[in-house]
């Protein structure tokens, strides 16, 4: 379907609004009662939509609808339009007043405490009308989201492939450690290996997760299998809880320990991680004017993370 003045007058917004409710509910009874309008309403949008476009989007039956290839398509990309235009109001509302205005942010837990929080403090003190929307999810659910532009940008360890469609500043480079509290007496010994460490009580990432994956490579690198964790979780507080006990050991990024006014303070195990550094990058989409409220907070973490940069 060639793209030209016709088939952009017969694009209307509302029926990619209806397509994506009609998606996400699975029939059109179901979207009509989502969006407070008729069941033919909700049809006849759709009907519009396969007319002007040539296409079959829904696939209907007795038990609802299913998206066709071109439905979903046509989904992925209303869903991104609606984020631009909720994010041009909001450009409208900073540009008229600069102390408004609200970012969405995704980051992994651990740069979310070391980089997200100091700069969203500096940010509302100088401007307590701007709001923060912060996701934490793995490297490649991160780079999905910014993508499908549910975040402007992102703050991750790049892991794995990186998509052609994003950007990436390097904000500083970092290697992880085997971390405890400083109570431990393993933070005192020398000469310790990771087989050392291996009947130790650890707490960690599932290995279904990216980094939790790379934890356990990391053992398998060093000649021997990976620990049999006493805790698994995703729960930052239930990992720092654990490790503020004193007997629990966790791997984690290099730059956790700049941040004990959070965390209980930890200590590195003095064993080697070899071939563990990595960058810690800002991502963002590539051609997406950034809002300016992006702006600000991108200012901001190269302002935060400089010290680091140095360090390192």
């Amino acid at each position: 379907m060639p793209w030209n003045e016709r088939t952009k007058r017969r694009l209307k917004l509302r029926d990619l609004d209806i397509l994506t409710a009609l998606i996400d509910a699975g029939s059109m009874g179901k979207a009509a009662r989502r969006l407070n309008v008729s069941q033919p309403a909700v049809s006849k949008a759709i009907a519009e939509l396969e007319s002007a476009l040539g296409v079959r989007l829904v696939d209907r039956g007795r038990r609802g609808i299913t998206p066709t290839p071109y439905g979903l398509a046509l989904k992925r990309r209303s869903v991104a339009i609606f984020n631009d235009l909720r994010q041009s109001v909001q450009d409208i509302d900073f540009l008229s007043d600069p102390t408004t205005g609200e970012i969405r942010i995704g980051a992994t837990d651990p740069v979310s405490i070391a980089v997200i929080s100091p700069c969203i403090d500096r940010l509302s003190r100088k401007y307590p009308r701007m709001g923060f929307h912060v996701v934490a999810d793995d490297t490649q659910g991160l780079y999905r989201g910014v993508m499908d532009r549910h975040y402007e940008l992102a703050i991750c360890r790049m892991l794995g492939p990186f998509p052609d469609d994003l950007a990436a500043e390097v904000l500083f480079h970092d290697s992880l450690a085997v971390l405890t509290s400083a109570t431990n007496p393993l933070t005192r010994r020398r000469g310790l290996t990771l087989a050392d460490l291996v009947n130790e009580p650890w707490v960690q990432i599932p290995t279904e997760n990216v980094f939790g994956s790379m934890v356990a490579e990391i053992f398998r690198a060093n000649g021997c299998e990976p620990p049999r964790p006493t805790v698994l979780t995703l729960s930052e507080y239930l990992k720092s809880d654990l490790l503020a006990r004193g007997r629990f050991l966790a791997v984690l990024p290099g730059f956790m320990l700049r941040v004990s006014k959070w965390l209980p303070r930890l200590k590195a195990v003095p064993v080697a991680l070899p071939k563990t550094r990595a960058p810690i990058a800002l991502i963002t989409l590539k051609g997406r004017m950034l809002t300016p409220p992006a702006q600000l907070f991108i200012e901001t973490v190269r302002a935060v993370t400089k010290p680091m940069a140095e360090a390192g």
